[in-house]
């Protein structure tokens, strides 16, 4: 079975060594794996909510699209996408909001957190909180319910907003699922595993604390980071203790365990502090010096990163768009068209199951979809320039006659004319598939057949 998983990175800062051992490197490794079905995406509408310097957070979009690409990040095994560049996900937001319990959004950790400290100095309780703030844990939900992830990997401190994003999914399969579970509910994964790296004070290494190891800048601004670890005042000869100096859980998070149990002896036998620095940069320097040269290599390049981040987009939203078109019918938002085919077909028995649903894209084209009698789509369009023609293709094949089905893979394509006018999602294996091409042809089967 593949598992679906689902990382966002917020967009308000530079990527440190922190960020790369807690999250970046453990995720590129779990993208690889055979069963892993991986969405990557940089939140900068998140980031909107936390500042509101709009050089900063463009200047964050470019270095960390930049650092997961440098870091190994294969695009074309994994969905790497911007947040914003998806725009059915505001549009889930605003659904999600709408069954979203207001009791449920007070409890949020955040929240309260703002709001506990206006009272402890005496403002308002809801002094200088935003609706983004508070409604942070609906835009969460949107980004995993959008995609159906089942894993989102988190710190413990956001586990929360997972199980937020689960009661608003099930609040909504309730109220209009009529039988049929829309989102599947998402596991918080934590992995205890992760290294969470001390910063130069000893502190968890944090932009906040202003003592982080840059990952990318230049290999001297490391050097100069790592030469202001704090120590003790053991003199070179003088025994030291590896356990409780975080200049060695540094080092350990890099090495092997035969480097690490050589550098832990090293320091017992009286290894001074400013070698044990310059073995420590030596060897991130080994880690991450082809790295460093790639990640220079796109931040000098925006208009590659930005053909990567638009593709990944395109990906994403071939899940999105047909999707969200559900959701929107099962609230109630549904084209008149629909309505009256609709009651056309209710007169005639309605022989068929299966319905085409058109809708207009963002570029102005129009597409359509063919759903069978349970809702799950079948085939997707190709886009056209406008909806006649797009109408005139649904109506040729609802009028029968021998369909030209071409199977690639997973998947399978539709054509009319010689001309290919619709895509079926990826199945899971060739019998999934074969199902549904047996559905599709029994759908556009002539009435009477």
């Amino acid at each position: 079975m593949t598992t679906r998983i689902l990382t966002g990175i917020t967009t308000t800062g530079t990527p440190h060594l922190g960020n790369y051992a807690g999250a970046i490197r453990p995720a590129i490794v779990a993208s690889r794996q055979s069963d892993a079905d991986s969405f990557y995406f940089l939140a900068d509408y998140h980031a909107l909510i936390k500042c509101d310097d709009p050089l900063r957070i463009q200047r964050s979009r470019l270095e960390i699209a930049a650092t997961w690409l440098a870091a190994g990040l294969d695009v074309d095994r994994v969905t790497f996408y911007r947040q914003s560049d998806i725009p059915e996900i505001p549009e889930l937001t605003w659904l999600l909001t709408c069954v979203a319990a207001k009791g449920l959004l007070n409890r949020a950790h955040a929240y309260k957190a703002s709001v506990d400290k206006n009272v402890e100095t005496g403002e308002d309780p809801d002094a200088g909180i935003t609706m983004g703030l508070y409604s942070y844990p609906v835009l969460m939900a949107a980004d995993i319910l959008m995609f159906n992830a089942h894993q989102v990997p988190v710190g413990r401190d956001q586990i929360q907003h997972v199980e937020m994003a689960r009661d608003i999914g099930q609040r909504f399969n309730h109220l209009f699922g009529q039988g049929r579970e829309f989102f599947v509910m998402p596991e918080a994964l934590i992995e205890e595993s992760v290294a969470t790296l001390p910063g130069l004070d000893g502190r968890k290494m944090s932009k906040s604390y202003d003592n982080t190891i840059p990952l990318f800048t230049s290999a001297k601004d490391m050097k100069d980071a790592i030469s202001r670890i704090v120590t003790d005042s053991r003199a070179p000869g003088e025994a030291k203790d590896p356990e409780n100096a975080h200049l060695f859980t540094l080092f350990q998070a890099f090495a092997t365990s035969e480097q690490s149990a050589e550098f832990a002896a090293a320091l017992r036998e009286g290894l001074g502090w400013g070698e044990a620095k310059n073995r420590l940069f030596s060897l991130l320097d080994a880690e991450l010096g082809e790295a460093r040269e790639r990640y220079h290599h796109f931040i000098e390049r925006p208009a590659d990163l930005e053909d990567i981040l638009l593709a990944g987009a395109q990906k994403a939203r071939r899940v999105a768009t047909p999707f969200l078109g559900e959701l929107r019918e099962a609230v109630g938002l549904r084209s008149f068209r629909e309505q009256v085919q609709a009651g056309t077909a209710s007169k005639k028995k309605a022989v068929k199951a299966a319905r085409f649903v058109s809708f207009r894209e963002d570029d102005g084209s129009f597409r359509f979809r063919l759903l069978d009698a349970a809702g799950e789509q079948l085939v997707l369009s190709r886009s056209f320039a406008d909806g006649k023609a797009a109408g005139q293709v649904s109506k040729q094949l609802q009028q029968g006659g021998e369909l030209d089905i071409r199977v690639e893979a997973a998947s399978f394509t539709l054509w009319l004319d010689g001309a290919c006018v619709a895509d079926s999602p990826a199945f899971a294996d060739s019998d999934a598939r074969d199902a549904a091409i047996a559905t599709l042809r029994q759908a556009l089967q002539p009435q009477g057949e």
